[in-house]
């Protein structure tokens, strides 16, 4: 057999030439990619393998990426849900303790005493112990007596779960001088701690006085 021969066969066969050293098959053929090892044996992969192979890879990393924005933002949510609930629940603490405070009757003065302690953290309770006497001096003479309505709340800043509210209120109020009472809007300042089991820690006189008709 002369060399053309051989040259032919060696096209028809399969066995590899010089123009694809080793029995590599041209990339984007679907024949598989052969290779050697050292010991000489054969490795053969399918480039359609190869290809799922990688498309596979990909995909599961495209899903992890999206898995994890996903996860953050339901975290971010969540996180400002809760945000929201806590600012929320500072401002109906602080309304509750606002309304009981304002409400004032000169002939219950005790229980009036006890609203201005409920909630309180001890530092402020302890500020009223043993004032019910000078009270009771003050406002008996004048019988005074107040109400006190809700209007609204706000949180004006927070931190570290201590929340500084202005609670807003209409107090209609009497006394020895003006017995058909007076109405009036106010700002009542309170601080709510978290911290402390949502303890009021400040209160304010009111403010901010406006007289309504």
């Amino acid at each position: 057999m002369n060399d053309d021969t051989l040259d032919e066969a060696a096209a028809t066969d399969g066995t590899p030439t010089d123009s694809a050293p080793n029995g590599v098959a041209l990339i984007g053929s679907a024949a598989p990619v052969a290779a050697r090892r050292p010991d000489g044996a054969s490795i053969s992969v399918s480039v359609s393998n190869l290809v799922a192979g990688a498309a596979i890879a990909v995909l599961v990393v495209a899903l992890a990426l999206v898995s994890m924005g996903w996860f953050a933002s339901r975290g971010d949510v969540a996180d400002r849900d809760t945000a929201a609930a806590d600012q929320q629940h500072a401002e109906q603490v602080a309304t509750d303790y606002a309304v009981g405070a304002s409400t004032v009757n000169f002939a219950e003065i005790t229980t009036w005493l006890a609203r201005l302690k409920s909630n309180a953290a001890p530092q402020l309770a302890g500020k009223y112990d043993g004032s019910g006497a000078t009270l009771q001096e003050m406002l008996t003479p004048l019988k005074f007596t107040a109400t006190a309505t809700p209007i609204t709340a706000k949180v004006l800043s927070s931190k570290d779960g201590v929340y500084s509210v202005t609670v807003f209120l209409t107090i209609n109020s009497t006394n020895v001088q003006n017995p058909q009472g007076a109405r009036a809007m106010v700002s009542y300042p309170v601080t709510v701690d978290k911290n402390l089991g949502w303890k009021i820690t400040e209160a304010g006189s009111p403010d901010r006085t406006i007289p309504l008709k």
